[in-house]
């Protein structure tokens, strides 16, 4: 019988970056853009807030981009500030290398793994999906829905008694299945 559990994300991830008034490295999303036109010139931009000073930092979508290059609708969910697009920019790697930043998911995504009815069974076979690109390690969501320790956890591993198809140590961002004989 095959479960399935999901990576669910609660709240948008805090944005890693020093801010240069007060030192903190932790931003949060606004859900605000700024775009400025200079003739047929655009740039945007995504407004982040520092967590220690409140200072405003600006995290750069695209600059000095020629009007017709700029998909319409995009420029309009811009104009709107439409939140569902923060989340989706946020997690664009592209963005994230040109602004030197990374996201922390700590406290902002919970494992739903659909009730412990499955805690009973000898061998279970499990199919984890994730909603987001959320960096997790298998060994904390195995633990977490089965009530182990990592410890147990890896101890299971190492003896092949927890099998993937992927290696189970470090952290993974997208989907996985796994099977864990007791």
């Amino acid at each position: 019988m095959l479960i399935t559990w999901a990576v669910v994300p609660t709240c948008l991830p805090a944005v890693r970056r020093r801010c240069h008034i007060c030192s903190s490295d932790r931003f949060r999303p606004s859900g605000k853009f700024r775009v400025n036109a200079n003739h047929k010139v655009l740039d945007a931009w995504l407004l982040v807030l520092c967590e220690g000073c409140g200072d405003t930092a600006k995290l750069t979508i695209f600059e000095r981009a020629h009007v017709r290059t700029v998909r319409p609708a995009l420029l309009e969910r811009l104009h709107v500030n439409d939140l569902t697009l923060v989340p989706e920019l946020l997690q664009d790697p592209v963005l994230q290398r040109r602004n030197h930043i990374s996201l922390d998911w700590e406290g902002a995504w919970r494992l739903d793994t659909g009730g412990s009815d499955h805690l009973d069974q000898d061998v279970i076979d499990v199919e984890v999906r994730f909603e987001a690109r959320i960096p997790v390690r298998p060994a904390r969501l195995i633990a977490d829905a089965c009530g182990l320790t990592r410890g147990e956890v890896e101890r299971l591993v190492a003896e092949g008694r927890v099998v993937s198809g992927i290696r189970l140590t470090g952290r993974v961002t997208g989907d996985f299945t796994f099977t864990l004989k007791r």
